[in-house]
């Protein structure tokens, strides 16, 4: 790759300073996120607030590709659109970040098969999702650590690009890329199996 069809770092380097932030969000946010399985806002907005899981799997799917035409635009060589394409897809998850901590605060947890919705799920609930519960649970499984692990590699994915440290930043970006497609994508397919349930 010849570095000077690469282009300039946009933020100075200061890898002290970068792992220390980068650390601190990545942790702020999944203690964040940890403790929102255990509150729930009683609050009437005024409309149906699993509209936020409408939102966060749209704007997943946006991210999904996002990340393909990153991809492309990086292997076409156009490093410029590779950034605006890819700084892109980080806004959007920083709006779905925001928007999963509003519909987790307000509308609480859902169980799968919970048909009628009285947070338990009983054998024959169970019983009615059949194999694709188990499907359900497995994408969970997979998307739930990995959603978990993603954001600090996200981040200093990103630091290395700006920097322009465009070999750490390919090496880090082979790890960081297909994960973050599949937390993506997977976080679509969650929220179609799990929408009966809301």
């Amino acid at each position: 790759m010849a570095t000077e069809n690469l282009l300039p770092p946009l933020i100075k380097k200061n890898d002290k300073l970068a792992r220390l932030l980068i650390s601190i969000v990545s942790i702020l946010i999944f203690i964040a996120i940890v403790l929102l399985g255990r509150i729930k806002i009683e609050a009437s907005l005024g409309f149906d607030v699993h509209v936020f899981a409408m939102i966060n799997a749209i704007i997943n799917s946006f991210v999904s590709l996002l990340l393909v035409a990153g991809l492309v635009a990086v292997k076409r060589r156009n490093y410029v659109l590779h950034k605006k394409i890819m700084i892109s897809a980080i806004m959007l998850s920083v709006l779905f970040l925001v928007s999963y901590i509003c519909h987790h605060l307000f509308a609480g947890e859902t169980r799968f098969g919970d048909i009628n919705h009285d947070g338990l799920v009983t054998d024959a609930e169970k019983a009615a999702g059949g194999t694709l519960r188990i499907f359900y649970y497995i994408i969970l499984a997979t998307h739930i650590p990995l959603a978990g692990i993603i954001l600090p590699f996200i981040l200093f994915t990103a630091y290395r690009g700006l920097t322009a440290e465009f070999p750490r930043h390919k090496k880090l970006a082979r790890i960081t890329w297909p994960i973050w497609l599949y937390v993506s994508i997977t976080g679509v397919l969650v929220y179609i199996l799990i929408r009966p349930y809301y």
